[in-house]
């Protein structure tokens, strides 16, 4: 009996070694300082739904995405008292009650953030940084330099980017 060879399937190579290779490089980010004002700012101006925060020296200190501000939005509105006349008594409803008073929210992003930041060195190999991205359920790695500072950001695209069929 003669056996029969079926073609080969294809292989699907992934054209990178390190993290470097994978990284998209100098990800926007966001001051751990800055408030969730600015925040909101930050991700309609780009479109973008999270970005990685930050400190003073450019350090990953956590995450903040549309979810975080969403919860915290729900959890912190707080409403003005009516107003009052000059004598302290409450302005009738009739005269503000078509209108909704909120303070200000001054919170902090640090506030708010996921504190949690999943981060990978430049030469980490691509075989690491896949097996880290799917132990951890996480659609992205950020890559941070020797001295911990921010550098790059890896997707689950930036992978799919670099495979190269028919290899």
């Amino acid at each position: 009996m003669t056996a029969v060879k079926t073609p080969a399937e294809p292989r699907i190579v992934l054209r990178a070694r390190t993290a470097a290779d994978l990284m998209t490089a100098d990800p926007v980010s966001l001051q751990e300082s800055a408030s969730l004002k600015e925040a909101i700012a930050f991700f309609v101006d780009r479109r973008i739904s999270g970005a990685p925060v930050i400190d003073e020296a450019g350090r990953p200190v956590g995450v903040l995405s549309q979810h975080d501000i969403l919860v915290h939005d729900r959890e912190e509105v707080r409403h003005f008292a009516p107003p009052e006349t000059e004598d302290g008594r409450p302005l009738p409803h009739s005269w503000w009650g078509r209108f909704q008073l909120e303070r200000v929210d001054s919170t902090c992003v640090r506030d708010v953030m996921t504190p949690a930041v999943f981060c990978v060195g430049l030469e980490a190999s691509v075989r690491s940084v896949i097996e880290q991205m799917c132990e951890l359920k996480v659609h992205r790695l950020f890559v941070v330099d020797e001295s911990g500072v921010l550098v790059g950001v890896i997707t689950a695209m930036d992978v799919v980017r670099k495979l190269c069929p028919f290899e």
